[in-house]
């Protein structure tokens, strides 16, 4: 299989990353109301644990929309894949340590681990829109727990509001080659 051929199929089965980033979206605001409403370590535990789900979630709801959440066993990205969802858990370390320097870095270092995570899906779907949403996460998070750090979930709404802005563009960018190469 071709690079651009398993690039295609990455951005067809997963619809450019729509419903993963409506999925991302979806924990990040409830992990955020829950900081809001109950507590810091509510919204930290929610995030950090349902980082997990993000995968089995998204080709659950794959399977329920299209019937197919898996790539092909020939296509070689799903090792890619494999290996970037990789680097979320082994991350968290470094996390955990800015945010027992400073509460309120936490959701601030993980736009920045979400974004540096996000630039290879760049290569692995065969769009660069995941280069503006990697860089636009780590901009964000470097600014905002440098200089709007006062409370601990503005980071957290920021990025649910990245997530839900971006799904649809990579819905649209996925759906547009898909019509094109319709008869």
């Amino acid at each position: 299989m071709q690079i651009a051929d398993a690039q295609r199929e990455v951005r067809t089965v997963f619809q450019g990353g729509f419903i993963g980033g409506l999925v991302s979206a979806a924990l990040w605001g409830t992990s955020t109301a829950l900081a809001t409403v109950r507590s810091p370590r509510a919204g930290i535990i929610a995030l950090c644990l349902g980082g997990a789900l993000i995968f089995p979630v998204t080709s659950l709801l794959l399977k329920l929309t299209r019937g197919r959440g898996a790539l092909s066993k020939e296509n070689p990205m799903d090792q890619l894949a494999t290996q970037i969802a990789f680097t979320i858990p082994f991350a968290l370390p470094v996390v955990a340590g800015a945010t027992l320097y400073k509460l309120n870095w936490f959701y601030p270092a993980m736009l920045v681990i979400v974004g540096a995570h996000y630039l290879p899906f760049a290569f692995l779907y065969g769009m660069r829109a995941f280069l503006v949403l990697g860089g636009a996460m780590i901009a964000a998070g470097v600014m905002i727990g440098m200089y709007a750090n006062e409370t601990f979930t503005l980071a957290g709404w920021v990025g649910t509001a990245m997530f839900l802005v971006f799904a649809p563009v990579g819905m649209m960018i996925a759906g547009r080659e898909s019509r094109s190469a319709s008869p």
